[in-house]
């Protein structure tokens, strides 16, 4: 394993901390203006990219074609999250209708954002199913890339509904004015809480079926590995716990389903394939 340089351990220490500091940010701030909330976004983005060239992404101009896909692999799982840092100043969703009509078009560009960090962790993942299987490892990446195929549409389609669908049957409900929704509207929810769960129990399932490959592979320390398994085990348990459980499983099962949550890990990972590239 080679060793850090002190330039490198703060670049790892400050790539980790970003999504710890994007959620606390998010929720204990809350929404702030795009003129504050943009140049803070870009100077972060700008950090957190020369971050991850200082910790590994400077070897992208190797000639070795093994270590260039490392990169590349790395960097697309990371990526998600450099997007998603922009959650910080957007706070989470309005939790009233007209909150949300009058935050339309951001609403729209917060739903745009997770469906392109969605399709740029797909391709991540697929190339990560490249690498173990070029490592020797091929039962636990391939089931892992496959729960990760069948959660991108689902994500897709739950994005697209809470982002388009609900923008406009919210303002339509506003103009109405009427007390009682659509008979079918009740059904449509009901539909994508369930489309929810399911992707983003795949999620996690494809992100814990990686980690039990790396494991396998030996390219992360089994520790880490270990780490990765159970909180993407706990994942799975408590996404599918009610929303009425007592508090605080009701909580923290609704903290996990939030939908930039389940590309932690996989970040993480893609972090930690920088830090592991080797000369």
């Amino acid at each position: 394993m080679k060793t850090l340089s002190f330039k490198q351990k703060l670049s790892l220490v400050y790539l980790c901390l970003v999504p710890l500091i994007v959620v606390a940010i998010g929720f204990g701030i809350g929404h702030v203006s795009y003129k504050i909330y943009l140049p803070v976004w870009l100077i972060n983005a700008c950090l957190m990219i020369t971050a991850a060239w200082n910790l590994g992404g400077y070897h992208l101009k190797s000639h070795n074609r093994e270590i260039k896909q490392q990169v590349i692999t790395a960097l697309l799982l990371f990526t998600p999250w450099l997007l998603f840092s922009i959650f910080a100043g957007m706070g989470p969703p309005p939790a009233t209708l007209q909150g949300w009509v009058n935050t339309a078009a951001e609403q729209q560009i917060r739903y745009t954002i997770l469906i392109a960090g969605g399709i740029v962790f797909a391709l991540g993942s697929a190339l990560l199913k490249v690498k173990l299987q070029a490592a020797g490892e091929n039962l636990y990446s391939a089931m892992a890339s496959a729960a990760i195929n069948i959660s991108l549409p689902l994500f897709i389609i739950n994005m697209a509904f809470w982002g388009y669908y609900l923008t406009d049957a919210f303002r339509a409900f506003i103009q109405l004015g009427a007390a009682k929704r659509p008979d079918l509207y009740e059904s449509i929810k009901s539909l994508f809480y369930v489309i929810s769960i399911a992707e983003v129990l795949l999620m996690y399932l494809g992100t814990v079926l990686f980690a039990v490959s790396l494991k396998v592979t030996g390219l992360f320390n089994p520790v880490a590995c270990r780490y990765y398994i159970i909180f993407g085990l706990a994942g799975m348990v408590l996404v599918v716990l009610p929303p009425y459980w007592p508090e605080p499983f009701g909580t923290v099962g609704f903290l996990v389903a939030i939908p930039a949550i389940p590309f932690i890990m996989p970040y993480l990972i893609g972090v930690h394939l920088l830090k592991h590239t080797k000369n």
